[in-house]
């Protein structure tokens, strides 16, 4: 491997950090689809004018989805690496992955719901 795993200084660690946040949404359609419910949940905040402690919760709800979905292709690739072959532990550890991005969507639907939902009521 030519490229180095340490990084020569703080700008090339923000360059390798942002690389790394854009693989998932070159190689994942749910992050891209993730990514587009987010941006209506802001978009639909700046409309309904939402308080700033509500915008916290957004964008809590926001990060949690994306980070675990960044993470769970992290594992993912991890697996592939290490188990390029059928292996029912693999499968396991991808499984598991995937539910923890199922359980930071169902957080944040349900923040979602609590947030939005009582301005519409108004």
């Amino acid at each position: 491997m030519d490229r180095e795993f340490k990084s020569r200084s703080i700008v090339q660690k923000f360059f390798n950090a942002f690389y790394g946040m854009l693989i998932p949404y070159r190689t994942e359609v749910s992050i891209r689809i993730q990514t587009m419910v987010v941006l209506v949940g802001i978009l639909l905040g700046i409309y309904l004018g939402i308080s700033r402690v509500d915008w916290l919760f957004v964008v809590i709800a926001a990060a949690l989805l994306l980070i675990t979905e960044c993470l769970n292709t992290a594992v993912e690739k991890l697996v592939d690496l290490v188990s390029p072959g059928y292996n029912e532990l693999a499968g396991k550890v991808k499984d598991i992955a995937a539910g923890a991005v199922f359980i930071a969507g169902l957080a944040s639907l349900t923040i979602s719901i609590l947030v939005f939902i009582p301005y519409f009521i108004k």
